[in-house]
């Protein structure tokens, strides 16, 4: 059995993970495979496919501590706790990742073009493991980043705008292509036409005529980022879960993409409570 990784070997690999991320951040090329191969020499003989998996270690310790991971590297739960705190350590020290993130997450959201609308669709992603984040809630507290990146960017207007902007003309595309162009002609921005109270953000309809009443959540990172509901959201999703779809659009800004789950959201997600409400009793 390979041996634990070492302090210095977790540090060097975290050291290369934050610079493709801040290049990732900034607009600036990199490639995966150079930064591997230069890697190499300063960890114990480690084979590809490790250093593969503890970038991907990487990811899922960031996304548990609300921060943008690199966009190809597959969360990977069941991480070391050395490494959770080298990241965390990281995390807190490195200003100019922080400036890069913020400014990444508050950019304002632009509709992207592409050639074939319908073939930007996949499937969900696979159930993630539930491991839990054990290394993470052990951090001492001063090493827990106080901002939730993740959460910013779910609160971006712009991009939230854009990314519906999108799935409007995907839903258009979509019926036009089945020949329902009157259903196409019938789509509506229910968020732009109502309020936000409605709890969906499209109405549109299934081939047959069937209303899909649709609420949008949009990311510029990876298809396994997590998204935030509100309790309305949840409650539509609920009493209309026949009819409900959520739209994840992810890796927006450069390579839109999306996939849907169809019914009520504590039915085809992990809900996490994040934030409560509370009163003096």
């Amino acid at each position: 059995m390979p041996a634990d990784w070492t302090r210095h070997e977790v540090e060097a690999l975290v050291a290369d993970y934050f610079a493709m991320l801040t290049a990732q951040l900034t607009a600036q090329e990199y490639n995966k495979s150079t930064h591997r191969r230069a890697l190499a020499p300063l960890l114990n003989n480690r084979s590809d496919g490790s250093i593969e998996r503890k970038h991907q270690n990487v990811s899922a310790i960031l996304i548990a501590l609300g921060h943008p991971p690199i966009v190809g590297y597959k969360p990977l739960r069941n991480y070391q706790g050395l490494l959770a705190e080298v990241v965390a350590d990281r995390l807190a020290s490195d200003a100019a990742l922080r400036v890069a993130v913020q400014a990444a997450v508050d950019a304002p959201g632009v509709i992207p073009s592409v050639e074939d609308m319908l073939a930007r669709w996949e499937a969900p992603p696979e159930r993630p493991d539930r491991a839990p984040y054990g290394a993470i809630r052990e951090l001492p507290r001063y090493l827990r980043p106080m901002v939730n990146y993740l959460e910013q960017e779910a609160r971006n207007s712009s991009l939230g705008r854009a990314g519906e902007e999108f799935t409007l003309r995907y839903e258009k595309a979509r019926l036009i292509h089945a020949g329902r162009h009157a259903l196409a002609d019938r789509v509506e921005h229910v968020s732009e036409t109502l309020d936000d109270s409605a709890g969906f953000d499209i109405h549109s309809f299934d081939n047959d005529g069937r209303d899909r009443l649709i609420e949008v959540k949009t990311t510029a990172y990876g298809k396994q980022t997590p998204f935030f509901l509100s309790r309305n959201e949840l409650r539509i999703s609920q009493a209309h879960a026949s009819e409900y779809h959520l739209y994840r659009l992810f890796r927006f800004r450069d390579d839109p993409r999306l996939f849907g789950l169809r019914g009520a959201l504590d039915e085809t997600c992990q809900l996490d409570p994040v934030q409560f409400s509370a009163q003096v009793r």
